[in-house]
Formats: C-alpha cells, structure tokens, sequence
C-alpha cells in the first residue's frame, strides 16, 4: 500500500515547523521546502527525518528535485509568504510573485494527474475591516498590498486546481519552534516588553481573532485526514481565527494577567495615530462558524492560548 506522500511548502518557518512536528505522529512519508537552508534542529526533532528540498517559489528552481527524489505528493500545505505588509508594500512586485502560487501548481499540474489536495494559507487581511465577524461569503476588499497579493492567490488556486482549501487565517501565535524563528513572535514580544517595565502604546481600536498555532495544525490534520479517507474533490475556503475578537490592547492585557504585569504598562492609542507605512484593516474579525460546523473543532479562547504560550515557550 502507497504510504501518504504530504509537503510542507515553506516547512521552515513558524507554522510549516509547528506542522511538520504535528504530522510527524502520522503515517505519512513527509517532505518540506526551505528557501535559505534547513534547520537542522527541526531536521533532528523528526524522526524519520523529512525530505528537505531547497526551492526558489519565484522561478520554480528545485520543484525537479522533489520530483525524482519525492515523487508527486497526495497533500501539499503552502505556508510560504511575504507577509509583512510594509514588506509587500515595499515591494509589490516580490509579494505578487511569492503569494500567488504560479510555480507551484505548474509543478503539480506536470504529473498530469489532479489528485493532489492543495491546503493553501491566506489571511484574513482579505477583508475590508468594516464591520465585525466577516464570513468568508463576504466580498474581499482588501486595503493593502498583502491583502491584494492574497486574493490574488485565492482566485488563481480556484481557477487552476480542482482540489483545495483555502485558509483565510488571523494572526497566528504559539510556542517558539524547535528551531527558532527569527521574526517577532505575538505573545512573546508583548511578554518581553511587559516583563522589562517598559511603558508601550498598543491600539485600542484594530481588532482580530488570533489562532493558537497548534489548533491551526489540527484543522489541516483533519482536513487531510477527511480527503484521504473520502477521496473526494474539496473546494473550501474557511475562516480560521480563534473564538475570540480582541484588540491589540486586550492582548496586551491577557498577557500582562498570564504574567502578573502591571497592566499600566499598556497605553492605548488609536491605530490611526501611528503611520506604519501601510493601510492596515481596523475590524478584520471572523466568523469561525463554518469550521467548527464542518470540522467539529473549536479553537480554544485567546486566554487559554496565551497561557499555554508563556507555559511552552523554548526560550532557546
């Protein structure tokens, strides 16, 4: 019997690590793509350890490899982005050519066969950020360059792959990887300034539904695990935030309870005081109702997310 072939596209970053670590339990012959080179404590925390295969998202260099080596996975899960808004602002040209996933499914349609499930991560910096609660039914208007980089990818999958999912996330925070990340981590940097005393302006009025990083890993085991038992052609796009609609100050506060902090550290100003260079939604809070109607899984509250953080967290 063929074991489940499934690749990590973008494996080495914060959710691709946190994933491969979630699939490692599985019976699945794992796989991951990287873009400078492999985190060798990553590599040793799994075992057996996956493939690791060096791929240029912008030309397609390296996808060959995967090929003759791998062979044509059953699921792929594209983490791989440009998702630092300023950075996508800067750069629009970058952030179109790594978000939207050409090289990607080009590779998958040269097997000539269309079984392959694409488990693709977007943002829920596709909506507007007008209201509160948005479905995934609601028109995506997005305000900046990541947001419109996203849609575009959106209606490029669902124009040319069969078979997908579409995961439209929120701010995704967690546990350090095993092999640490070096970009600012949510939880981690609130705790950092909190615990040193430091006096530190955070926006009362931008609201977003955050997911606990390994509740996101559970909604793609079990979106793998339905179309491997049912086989069928999936064309999903869901919501995936955590059940709770917070500002940035109410993160401040959950973190400064979890830690004992003295909550006067946390200033509250207005997001629209402070030029970051970038549009950015104010109300981008979803509705998760479809996800736990259709996977049975309720993300846990932001509360209990923050706690198991600060308790997990690899310092190292």
């Amino acid at each position: 019997m063929v074991r489940t072939r499934v690749l990590v596209v973008g494996g080495s970053g914060y959710l691709g690590q946190h994933l491969l670590q979630g699939f490692a339990g599985k019976p699945y012959d794992l796989a991951f793509t990287h873009h400078s080179s492999p985190p060798q404590r990553l590599l040793d925390a799994i075992s057996p350890p996956p493939f690791a295969f060096h791929v240029d998202l912008q030309t397609g260099q390296g996808f060959d490899a995967i090929t003759n080596a791998f062979g044509q996975p059953h699921v792929v899960v594209n983490c791989a982005a440009l998702s630092v808004p300023r950075a996508c602002e800067t750069d629009p040209t970058a952030a179109m050519a790594i978000n939207v996933p050409c090289s990607l499914v080009k590779w998958l349609s040269s097997f000539g066969d269309s079984t392959t499930l694409l488990i693709h991560l977007s943002t829920d910096q596709v909506y507007e950020g007008v209201k509160s609660f948005y479905k995934e039914e609601d028109e995506a208007v997005p305000v900046n360059m990541y947001g419109k980089s996203k849609v575009a990818a959106e209606q490029f999958i669902s124009s040319n792959w069969p078979t997908f999912v579409i995961l439209r996330s929120s701010i995704i925070y967690g546990p350090q990887t095993v092999s640490p990340v070096t970009k600012s981590l949510p939880i981690q940097w609130i705790d950092g300034v909190l615990s040193r005393g430091e006096g530190t302006h955070f926006f009362y009025d931008e609201f977003r539904c955050p997911v606990y990083v390994k509740d996101l890993v559970n909604i793609i085991l079990a979106l793998t695990e339905i179309w491997i038992s049912d086989n069928r052609q999936m064309q999903l796009v869901l919501n995936i935030g955590g059940p709770d609609r917070v500002s940035r100050v109410q993160m401040a506060e959950a973190v400064a309870a979890c830690g004992g902090y003295n909550t006067s550290l946390i200033k509250p100003v207005s997001a629209s005081s402070v030029n970051r260079g970038v549009n950015s939604p104010a109300d981008i809070s979803m509705d998760i109702s479809k996800l736990v109607r259709l996977l049975g899984i309720t993300p846990i509250s932001f509360k209990d997310g923050v706690k198991l953080t600060l308790e997990n967290d690899d310092p190292s």
